[in-house]
């Protein structure tokens, strides 16, 4: 590569694009918010951050979400630091044996070959914190990942001076029993505060994405009552004024909590330095007061003392204000002080390259720091139908070509029979309308939906004239054997005769899988039970890349979705809202029905209008509605700006401050 000419000028222009990016100091954050500095930064903890396949330490939305809040947070100019854990082997890896049954195994990753460095000391030694744990000490290291202007440490427990136990508190992500939760979380929380304070970083604000590390409040307090000599009640105020926490789950089982006898063997040494009693301490995460069986809840702990909490869609926010209505009983539902501030992506990470080059065309070579102006996005309607389904295709084809060889690649590492794996050639059609389902297997999300009538879905996706294919991908967690059956009967309905080049499911779904399918799906199929999507971020991907969504209005779908006056959709499809039920089986039969009504009666025949050039017109008009309605509201520029004007400093912005980043253009 280094004798490349071609490479080493892409190379120059590429270091130079990123010098001028890093170089750029008259940022909107700070003209919105100057008195947050890199002095003083925003710390950002996270369980999981996905930033790129290359540092698999996420599972799925939650840390996506998390990579893609720091790297706007770099684009806006928003000094901040993400506080995790580095993990050993992540989360698990996914493969399906003969019979479609998921296996999981696990990988080490090497981190001397990935993009960390372990921070040291003056004297080049590495940074070590040190928190008790189980009655030890255990050490742990820091490493950082650079993101832009961001930088994100990890912290690792993996050292030879800990004991083989403790050696594995960062072992795997979301993996082992409640011990190993809690004392990830210690990690996290404590051991977060610890190593910023260790690299000489002092936030003006505490960001908790979702309750992993709501023990940062306790060693806030604990540091605020040895700095000043007052009493927990006295600090507790300016502890509260310090942290805000982004909650995520729309189910009170979906949240940590661990029993009284696991909280005395892990803070029986804690509480005494808060000067707190057992009992008082205990309270601070319990929803009911007074019972001593009541578990000890993180997102207790962190609405307690934390000045303000956002879901992460409207409709989350509302259902959140009514779940946790319990610790507000002076309150009504609508005074129980969570907001909500509706997720987005970070669209230049999401956006196909060949997509994102005919924006530049017509769109304005600037277009990409002016994502969040909806101005930005009318002059979509002049770009020809027959380019942009041009290059639709083109991504399409590559994402046919990604999956056939990643099938292949299975099929032979399974030794299946030579014919099923040259078959595989042969696996689904550019020309045919696709769906792409890829989620997390909770059983929840229902992701065999699709199944319920076998014989009518048989009948949509074989058919002959107007054939539809889909592409499911996404992992049941370990402990999930129900997620694991539905992924079961999925494999096995790809194996059906009339099916077999028609279904396909990608096995081990990470970020680069992710973005195949986002940049070439016609359709993103999302069909949760209502409401326990707390947002979902996926189809928002799919938007800037001009796929359609069909979905439940649940999540983000709720403000995305456009009708006309008559209920037909403007910028996609929602599913089954003819009748809402409590009764889930009935439920999932309404909206079944409602979802084959969709494909057959509208989505099918939209698709397979087409000229003589085969360019379906109306198709390509609902792309441009879903890419033009869409863009400018779910995209992380306009999430993190509403984080800095609503919650990590408010007040700050002025209506004349658009949001503008600095990129390379």
């Amino acid at each position: 590569m280094a004798e490349d000419p071609f490479y080493l000028k892409r190379l120059e222009l590429l270091t130079a694009q990123f010098d001028a990016y890093m170089a750029t100091s008259d940022t909107w954050a700070r003209r919105v918010a100057p008195h947050i500095t890199p002095e003083h930064p925003v710390a950002y903890f996270c369980a999981e951050f996905g930033l790129h396949e290359s540092l698999p330490i996420y599972s799925g939305g939650l840390g996506i979400l998390a990579g893609d809040h720091l790297k706007s947070a770099s684009d806006l100019g928003l000094p901040m630091v993400g506080v995790g854990l580095l993990y050993r082997q992540g989360y698990f890896r996914q493969r399906l044996n003969r019979g479609g049954w998921q296996e999981d195994y696990y990988v080490d990753n090497q981190f001397e070959q990935m993009p960390l460095e372990l921070m040291c000391n003056s004297l080049g030694q590495p940074l070590i914190i040190e928190i008790e744990i189980r009655q030890r000490i255990v050490k742990a290291q820091v490493w950082r990942v650079q993101v832009g202007r961001t930088r994100l440490y990890l912290l690792d427990t993996d050292r030879e001076d800990n004991d083989p136990i403790d050696r594995w508190l960062t072992g795997h992500l979301y993996g082992g029993n409640q011990d190993t939760r809690i004392a990830q979380e210690v990690v996290l929380g404590i051991g977060g505060v610890r190593a910023l304070a260790a690299l000489e970083i002092e936030p003006a604000v505490y960001h908790m994405n979702e309750g992993h590390a709501a023990f940062c409040t306790l060693e806030l307090a604990r540091i605020e009552m040895e700095r000043t000599g007052k009493s927990f009640y006295d600090i507790e105020a300016t502890v509260r004024d310090r942290c805000i926490f982004t909650t995520h789950t729309p189910v009170p089982a979906g949240h940590d909590a661990f029993s009284p006898d696991l909280m005395d063997s892990y803070f029986a040494y804690y509480w005494p330095q808060l000067k707190l009693s057992r009992e008082q301490f205990l309270a601070l995460g319990a929803r009911r007061l007074g019972d001593p069986w009541e578990p000890f809840g993180m997102t207790v702990l962190a609405l307690r003392l934390c000045r303000a909490a956002n879901g992460v869609s409207e409709l989350h926010g509302q259902v959140s204000r009514k779940m946790w209505n319990i610790l507000y009983p002076e309150r009504t539902v609508d005074q129980v002080p969570i907001g909500h501030i509706t997720n987005g992506v970070h669209a230049r990470t999401w956006i196909a390259p060949l997509i994102s080059d005919l924006f530049n065309q017509y769109l304005g070579e600037d277009w990409i720091t002016r994502l969040a102006d909806p101005q930005t996005w009318t002059k979509v309607d002049e770009i020809p139908n027959a380019d942009l389904w041009y290059r639709h295709q083109i991504l399409k084809e590559r994402l046919i070509a990604f999956t056939r060889a990643r099938v292949k690649q299975v099929r032979q590492y399974r030794g299946e029979d030579h014919d099923l794996i040259h078959a595989v050639d042969h696996l689904l059609d550019p020309a045919v309308l696709t769906i792409g389902f890829a989620r997390r297997f909770s059983p929840y999300k229902r992701g065999d939906l699709l199944l319920r009538d076998a014989d009518r879905a048989l009948k949509i996706f074989g058919n002959s004239t107007r054939p539809v294919q889909i592409i499911f991908a996404g992992k049941a967690h370990p402990a999930d054997e129900e997620g694991k059956r539905i992924i079961q009967r999925l494999t096995e309905w790809c194996r059906h005769p009339a099916l077999q080049n028609r279904v396909a499911f990608l096995e081990d779904y990470d970020i680069y899988t992710a973005q195949k399918l986002v940049h070439g799906v016609d359709v993103w199929l999302n069909n949760p039970r209502r409401p326990l999507e707390a947002s979902g971020t996926s189809g928002q991907k799919v938007c800037f890349n001009g796929g359609i969504n069909c979905s439940v209005l649940d999540g983000w779908w709720c403000e995305g979705y456009e009708a006309d006056a008559h209920g037909k959709g403007l910028n996609g499809w929602a599913i089954g809202e003819d009748a809402h039920t409590s009764d889930q089986d009935v439920q999932d039969r309404i909206d079944s029905e409602s979802l084959y009504r969709l494909l057959e009666t509208e989505i099918v025949p939209l698709y397979y209008t087409q000229d003589e050039q085969g360019v379906p017109h109306g198709w390509v008009q609902m792309m441009k509605a879903s890419i033009q309605t869409n863009s400018p509201r779910f995209n992380t520029d306009r999430m993190i700006a509403d984080y800095v004007t609503q919650l990590y400093a408010p007040g700050s912005a002025t209506p004349s401050e658009p949001i503008r980043a600095s990129v390379p253009v």
